[in-house]
């Protein structure tokens, strides 16, 4: 927000100039959030013990994961809180991508902390009921995706990796009900991927990256049209939204990782999910994100599949679902699914990258 008040001083004392660049902005988002994560990081740490804010374990999870019982949780409102302090320095917020962005954002916060604080407060896993999280999730994703159709910020048309022009035009309630399908999927992806030390947050790092580039570039009128991928007024905004993350990610996991002083919670999978769903959304690459947030597909699927299987069948696919528990029960220790998992996101986050010349 301080942008809108840094940059037209430009006029008068040109090193303000430098505000302008989207590129600029963006690595001192990163840097701002990465720092205040690190360092509000530990004392938010220790206001959850003071106040005996910990994690509720499922009592059908894997029998190792008991002893992570009152273990901080909640540990996506610092990811949040350090997000957001970036933004109020580096933030566009004239941004119509920006502003829907940070819409879901808000709202799946707000949902996500909601759902922690009642676990923590009952002692056990009942939050939010189920049914209460999707109308919440789905009204939210719906007001975003309708505002973006009426007020034309992007196009209805429907596109695919490796095909330079759009497939077709999907209509608005055709565009609505998909990008609200995409929306909502993500956060409930990333949401499900949230079991182990820092599983989620590497590839919500890794994801954010490839988003960063891909919303820069779909901002950039120039880049877009030689890449042959839609160009979408304001969208580069959304680089700087998605650097913040990665800088709150990194700060997440001096502290996330194996083993965790604290765990995410629904407060910041729902949200973070939910708002990388909405980039995708936003930047047009709602089928690439399959492959961008492969993992996070993975993990859902594995889940779905497991259900449909013991209710159509009477049997179990897996030892456990979500998937990353049926490597635990296999015998492989808890970092090495973590690292395995990471380096698969990377992998996919750098095939989905060299797409953007196969068009």
């Amino acid at each position: 927000m301080l942008y809108h008040f840094l940059y037209p001083l430009s006029q008068s004392v040109s090193a303000f100039n430098i505000f302008r660049y989207i590129t600029f902005r963006a690595i001192v988002a990163f840097l701002i959030a990465a720092a205040i994560s690190i360092i509000w990081g530990k004392a938010f740490i220790n206001f959850m013990k003071l106040k005996q804010f910990g994690q509720v374990i499922r009592e059908s999870g894997p029998e190792s994961h008991l002893k992570k019982a009152g273990t901080p949780t909640m540990g996506g409102v610092f990811i949040l809180g350090s997000i957001l302090f970036a933004l109020i320095f580096c933030g566009n917020f004239m941004s119509a991508p920006f502003l829907v962005t940070m819409f879901v954002l808000s709202s799946y916060f707000v949902l996500g902390f909601l759902d922690d604080y009642l676990i923590v407060l009952r002692g056990n896993t009942d939050g939010v009921s189920a049914k209460g999280k999707l109308v919440w999730q789905i009204l939210t994703a719906l007001a975003a995706s309708w505002y973006l159709y009426y007020q034309g910020v992007i196009d209805t048309q429907f596109y695919v990796p490796f095909v330079k022009g759009p497939l077709f035009d999907m209509g608005g309630v055709g565009y609505v009900l998909f990008s609200t399908l995409v929306i909502v999927g993500s956060s409930n992806a990333v949401n499900l991927t949230d079991g182990l030390d820092g599983l989620a947050i590497g590839p919500i790092i890794t994801s954010s990256v490839t988003l960063a580039l891909l919303a820069y570039v779909s901002g950039h009128r120039e880049i877009s049209s030689y890449l042959f991928i839609p160009y979408i007024d304001g969208v580069g905004e959304l680089s700087v939204l998605a650097t913040a993350i990665i800088g709150a990610g990194v700060g997440f996991l001096w502290y996330n990782s194996y083993p965790a002083q604290i765990f995410m919670g629904d407060v910041g999978s729902l949200s973070l999910g939910g708002t990388l769903g909405t980039i995708a959304v936003i930047t047009k690459n709602e089928i690439l994100f399959v492959l961008i947030g492969g993992v996070f597909v993975v993990e859902a699927l594995s889940v779905i599949l497991q259900v449909a299987s013991f209710k159509l069948r009477g049997k179990r696919i897996f030892k456990m679902a979500p998937i990353h528990h049926h490597f635990e029960l296999l015998g492989w220790p808890e970092p090495k699914v973590i690292v395995r998992f990471w380096i698969i996101s990377i992998f996919l986050a750098l095939v989905a990258i060299a797409t953007l010349k196969m068009r």
